[in-house]
């Protein structure tokens, strides 16, 4: 009964999400290594200045990589809840210039990934910098958080620990579907936890590939200090996971959005008013 129950939220959660309208955003680019990279922008009405939620997008099918992605379901969470939320398409993605992921690393999950993500969270951080000029005093730089799942988990970690600009991380599976295969992104995640010094927010389902990456990534956060919270959800399955990866790793997909929202929400409300 738990696992029909769970199917028909998730079900009625993504026709939820898909029949909803789009919310309008700007289409922006910016110069980073080289390269001329987009970014999209959602703000709510008013001249705020609002917070900002940086959002990194996981990885995706190769022959999708192509494709420009604003990530709505994202905006649809936080926008009516006043924030702004930054999408950065990272190189290789959408109209982003650089190699595709899928041609430049493959299966490879070694050094080569490592640097890969290095210089993908670069170019988030760049994408910051660049939108708190672009919108000047719409966005409030005091209060800026960075969210990703997946991969994008990976490059968030990464790019908290590159900058201060942030007041908040949400790391959602983060690397969860590489961690057991890969000691050199075991390392780098660790590394780059032990450098963060604000708020962390890690979770994960427990039918995932593994719960240790963000098992691993609070404690390092931790013990340098952060103040961190981990959330274990249960067993996830919508019937719409990715092939090859487990049910529970499509929890932070739009099919997931009712089992996490108001915690990730709620995380970010006390970390981004806390002085």
């Amino acid at each position: 009964m738990y696992r029909l129950t769970v199917l028909f939220a998730a079900l009625v959660t993504m026709t939820a999400q898909q029949s909803a309208p789009l919310l309008p955003y700007e289409t922006l680019f910016y110069e980073h290594d080289g390269l001329k990279l987009e970014t999209y922008l959602y703000k709510p009405q008013g001249a705020g200045p609002f917070p900002l939620i940086v959002y990194n997008h996981g990885s995706t099918l190769p022959d999708q990589e192509p494709e420009e992605w604003a990530a709505p379901f994202i905006a649809r969470l936080f926008v009516p809840a006043g924030y702004a939320v930054l999408v950065p398409e990272r190189r290789g993605y959408g109209k982003s210039e650089g190699a595709r992921f899928s041609q430049d690393i493959g299966a490879e999950r070694g050094p080569r990934y490592v640097a890969r993500m290095r210089a993908e969270a670069g170019d988030v951080n760049a994408a910051v910098e660049f939108i708190l000029k672009h919108a000047g005093p719409s966005l409030d730089p005091a209060r800026l958080a960075i969210v990703g799942p997946s991969f994008g988990g990976v490059v968030t970690t990464l790019a908290a620990s590159q900058s201060k600009r942030y007041r908040a991380v949400v790391v959602q599976a983060p690397g969860a579907i590489n961690w057991e295969k890969s000691p050199e992104l075991r390392d780098a995640l660790t590394s780059a936890a032990a450098k963060l010094r604000v708020p962390t927010h890690c979770s994960v389902a427990e039918n995932d590939a593994t719960t240790k990456s963000a098992l691993g990534i609070c404690e390092a956060a931790a013990g340098a200090g952060a103040k961190t919270t981990l959330k274990i959800y249960p067993k996830f399955e919508s019937g719409r996971e990715r092939p090859g990866n487990p049910p529970g790793h499509a929890l932070f997909s739009p099919a997931g959005v009712s089992v996490w929202q108001q915690d990730v929400l709620d995380f970010l409300t006390t970390a981004l008013t806390a002085r």
